[in-house]
């Protein structure tokens, strides 16, 4: 669950323009919620040394917090610019990676870093 002062722009941007399927909606006592369909979910726990070679790879540089959304994509550049059309800050355009995957970075709604990414190999 990710809290935001900007509910619309937030919705907006992860399911209109991100194209996260809305599973449900519910409004009680004014305010409301969305529940967003993001696939199926990992969760990577890394220590501080991994998380700077990733940055690394992914930015030149280290830039993420201690949370960061990666959304896998069929098309990462194409993905990344309607991103940025819809107000998302690009912190690196696609890169391609050791790991065979071309990977953004941007800062999104909600104070999200995300990767957006796409598997070069099959």
């Amino acid at each position: 669950m990710v809290t935001v002062d900007d509910y619309e722009q937030a919705l907006a941007f992860y399911r209109d323009v991100l194209g996260l399927t809305e599973q449900a909606a519910y409004q009680v006592e004014g305010g409301h919620v969305h529940i967003l369909d993001a696939g199926r979910a990992t969760l990577e726990i890394t220590d501080r040394r991994h998380a700077e070679y990733i940055d690394e790879v992914e930015v030149g540089r280290r830039v993420a917090g201690h949370i960061r959304v990666a959304f896998e994509v069929d098309d990462s550049a194409a993905v990344t610019s309607r991103l940025a059309e819809a107000g998302a800050q690009i912190i690196a355009e696609p890169t391609v990676t050791p790991w065979q995957s071309l990977n953004a970075r941007l800062d999104g709604p909600a104070d999200l870093q995300l990767t957006i990414f796409q598997e070069l190999q099959s």
